[in-house]
């Protein structure tokens, strides 16, 4: 199924994503070229809300470029398996090798402000991820890394010290409590 369609069938989890979900729908219908960073205004991400499977645990990376803990994910780059995106970058930011997806079906929706930065010794314009979520499994017991150019550390939380770890009030708020709430149905 592609995007456009998956984005249709997915039913908001609250208010957020209803409106997330109406621009990245509007975005997709244009024509626009979402897939690269070569539009520098908005493109596609995708993210993973790595659990356990008792799903009292959740991974996340201590990003270098946000001096926060945070989820896993990462440009599309013109690949258009949102998926394979998330899954992709979960193995190369945390070294897990064993991850599957709980599901198939986009698990949240969100649209993400990124502040301008320098990476590479070039600065990058402020700019929108227009980010997809999915639900993803991997075991504690598998031993873990970080990626020195991303982040400096991967480790595992509880749900709730996850959220707490970050240090990005909008995510707090707005996207790891909810990404949580969400579990209870899985």
């Amino acid at each position: 199924m592609e995007l456009l369609e998956q984005i249709t069938a997915y039913r908001p989890w609250n208010e957020q994503e209803a409106q997330d979900r109406k621009e990245l729908l509007r975005r997709l219908e244009s024509g626009e070229e979402l897939y690269s960073r070569d539009n520098c205004a908005a493109h596609l991400t995708a993210s993973a809300w790595v659990v356990s499977p008792d799903r009292r645990q959740v991974l996340m990376a201590y990003h270098n470029l946000y001096d926060s803990w945070a989820w896993l994910g990462g440009h599309a780059d013109g690949d258009r398996d949102l998926l394979a995106v998330a899954l992709r970058e979960v193995r190369e930011e945390s070294g897990l090798t064993k991850v599957r997806a709980v599901s198939p079906d986009i698990y949240s929706l969100e649209i993400l402000t990124v502040d301008g930065h320098e990476k590479h010794g070039k600065y990058v314009s402020s700019h929108l991820h227009l980010n997809v979520t999915f639900l993803v499994e991997a075991d504690p017991a598998e031993a873990v890394r970080c990626k020195p150019d991303e982040n400096s550390r991967v480790g595992w939380f509880t749900p709730e010290s996850a959220v707490e770890a970050s240090s990005e009030p909008w995510f707090r708020q707005r996207v790891y409590r909810k990404l949580n709430e969400k579990l209870a149905a899985y």
